[in-house]
């Protein structure tokens, strides 16, 4: 892997910036905003039981309280900055409804604002979180080797470009480094996303976070820590997520010229009657009308419930869509890119292919030997030797004098027999010409190749892949097909088995051999033409691609802690036909939210024009404004159906 030229600040600013974070159970957001709904579903089922006015409206009051300081807090404090939030534009217009003795609207706006408030700082604290955890791949400590072959425990963080370092059996790599003595497997997935621990030896890579196997190596430091590919990572999240909360500043203009516009006018409105000799309360009962039906609840409502609708259905179908901007961003989705390992597959080993070399040996017999040997082994194309022995209903014999070679292979007595199981590399000598061409076959077709002998000539070669999952050619499909575009694979893995596992699912632009950093790249050059990328993985490598992707979507079964967090939507059944189907579900929802944008703007127009021009009937404005309430709230609750996800898988 190319040496990484970026600032080693950068992955240190990326942590530091999280440390000083509230954790998810910590945040007061979401105890006020629960307060603010109790209070609020209180005062309502008391106010429909016919109970005094005085009693619903404390409950209500105290609704105001608990969900409204913290945004009135925080307008206020804007507006000391010269800036004018709808926060505050909220407040004061649930303010005007109570002063006009409308405060079950008042509260239900607080209520909104609060919740909405509250799922955002519960976000973006998880998220956070989550990166923090990633540094704990690396260990704390390390084992350094003096010059004179003393050994000493030193602070991972402290180790120097240089440095020899003794990674035991079961231990994670304390740093990116360079293998110097020994053999073992090393399971990398965590960085390259290849699913089968890759054997190790000396003058190969080996990277901060991974697993060593069974094995004993000697490495030497190539990097410090705060350079190392896992704090790369961390970085990579942190920028990515940053940039993409930059694309809100649009929103926030039209929202703060909104605000401006909105409290001018209501000024207006009871200042100039005033000066025409009008009456002060005729004034202020205009003024208060017209902040009552120029209020935007009515659009806030025509937004949120078609887009919270559709997170629940999808919920409720085992795809979690953590926000309604995710659910909206969805909509806009024009490409797909999906990770290889734990994604379109499953990541876990299975025997694929037998081929017997030596005559009168059968398929079984091949199998048979292989089991017995592999049986002790805790190597994970060990055990897919085994699972596969016992999905044939074999039996075998018992080994014994069992040997583990780390990198190489595994040796033991069978009936008398020394048999061997072993990787090609091992077995140099041992192969003929025939027999290499056989593994050489093997290899081709995407697979691992192991070399099973007896008394040390070869008697099998056996196949292992990695598992494809059974509904990827019908994902793949239908991911075409939604968006019109050839969706793309991403995967760490080799290219030889990339290019086969994309024949298998109908993909034809295969981009292999990526390392997180890559990815990023290659999401940004598939965005740079205006493309809107959604990238489905699962593993941590992946993180960075979907946080830099226009949406990522995680595979929620296997999914690593900080890939679920980074990700905006998380498929948690592992089904994939649900990535279109989310998708489609989302450009529906984006179709009611402009017919109930349409609803709210021609009845505040109307209510709006009808308060300035003549004297609108404060009981008819507050009737227009609900009405238009309920009438898009009702049309966004249409998508909670689950034909609506029918629907939206059928039009995959």
């Amino acid at each position: 892997m190319p040496a990484l030229t970026e600032p080693a600040q950068r992955a240190t600013v990326a942590s530091s910036a999280l440390a000083g974070r509230r954790r998810v159970f910590d945040l007061p957001e979401s105890r006020w905003a629960a307060a603010a709904l109790a209070f609020f579903l209180t005062g309502l089922a008391v106010q429909l039981a016919g109970a005094p006015a005085w009693s619903w409206w404390t409950l209500y009051l105290a609704s105001y309280l608990t969900g409204g300081w913290e945004p009135a807090l925080a307008g206020l404090q804007a507006l000391r900055d010269k800036t004018l939030d709808v926060d505050l534009l909220m407040v004061a217009a649930a303010i005007g409804a109570a002063a006009i003795g409308q405060i079950t609207d008042g509260a239900l706006l607080i209520v909104i604002f609060a919740t909405s408030g509250a799922l955002e700082a519960v976000a973006t604290a998880r998220t956070e979180d989550a990166v923090r955890g990633l540094l704990d791949l690396a260990p704390d400590t390390a084992t350094r080797i003096s010059d004179d072959g003393s050994e000493e425990t030193v602070r991972a963080a402290d180790l120097e470009i240089g440095d020899v370092v003794l990674v035991r059996p079961g231990e994670r790599v304390g740093a990116d480094a360079t293998v110097i003595t020994g053999a073992s497997e090393i399971d990398q997935a965590t960085i390259t996303g290849e699913p089968l621990p890759v054997d190790k030896s000396a003058g190969d890579e080996v990277f901060a976070g991974t697993l060593n196997g069974t094995g004993a190596l000697r490495i030497r430091v190539d990097r410090r820590a705060e350079d190392s590919v896992v704090a790369r990572i961390v970085a990579l999240v942190h920028e990515a997520s940053q940039t993409k909360a930059r694309t809100q500043l649009f929103i926030e203009k039209i929202e703060q010229r909104y605000s401006i516009g909105m409290v001018a006018v209501t000024i207006a409105v009871f200042v100039i009657p005033l000066l025409f000799g009008d009456t002060l309360q005729a004034s202020l009962l205009r003024a208060m009308t017209f902040m009552i039906v120029a209020s935007p609840c009515a659009v806030v409502l025509a937004t949120m419930p078609p887009l919270l609708a559709a997170i629940a259905n999808a919920g409720r179908h085992g795809v979690l869509v953590k926000s309604a901007v995710v659910m909206e961003q969805l909509g806009t989705t024009t490409r797909i890119a999906f990770d290889k390992t734990g994604t379109l597959t499953r990541g876990v080993p299975e025997l694929a292919e037998i081929h017997v070399l030596a005559p009168g040996m059968t398929d079984d017999d091949v199998l048979v030997l292989a089991a017995a040997v592999e049986h002790p082994s805790e190597h994970p194309l060990g055990a897919a030797i085994v699972r596969a022995a016992k999905t044939c209903g074999l039996r075998w014999p018992a080994a014994t004098d069992f040997i583990a070679k780390p990198g190489l292979g595994v040796s033991a007595t069978v009936n008398g027999t020394r048999v061997t199981v072993a990787s090609p590399t091992a077995l140099p000598d041992t192969l003929a010409g025939a027999d290499a061409e056989v593994v050489g076959l093997v290899q081709q077709r995407g697979c691992t190749a192991v070399i099973v002998t007896a008394a040390d000539r070869p008697v099998g070669v056996l196949g292992l892949t990695d598992q494809l999952r059974p509904d990827a050619p019908g994902a793949v499909t239908a991911a075409a097909r939604l968006t019109g575009c050839t969706p793309v694979l991403l995967t760490g893995d080799n290219d030889t088995a990339a290019t086969i596992l994309a024949d298998r699912v109908g993909i034809t632009d295969v981009r292999a051999g990526l390392l997180p950093h890559h990815k990023v790249d290659a999401v940004a050059e598939l965005q740079a033409d205006g493309t809107r990328l959604a990238m489905v993985g699962d593993g941590i490598n992946d993180a960075p691609a979907l946080a830099a992707a226009h949406t990522g979507v995680a595979m929620g079964g296997a999914g690593s802690d900080l890939t679920l967090q980074t990700a905006d939507a998380v498929i948690i059944g592992d089904d994939l036909n649900a990535v279109a189907t989310v998708i489609a579900l989302s450009r529906r929802a984006r179709r009611v939210v402009v017919a109930n944008l349409a609803i709210a703007a021609t009845f505040i127009a109307a209510l709006v024009i009808w308060d300035l021009t003549a004297t609108l009937p404060l009981p008819l404005g507050v009737a227009g404004h609900e009405g238009s309430t309920v009438i898009v709230g009702l049309n966004g609750l249409r998508l909670l159906r689950s034909a609506a996800w029918r629907s939206a898988a059928d039009g995959t």
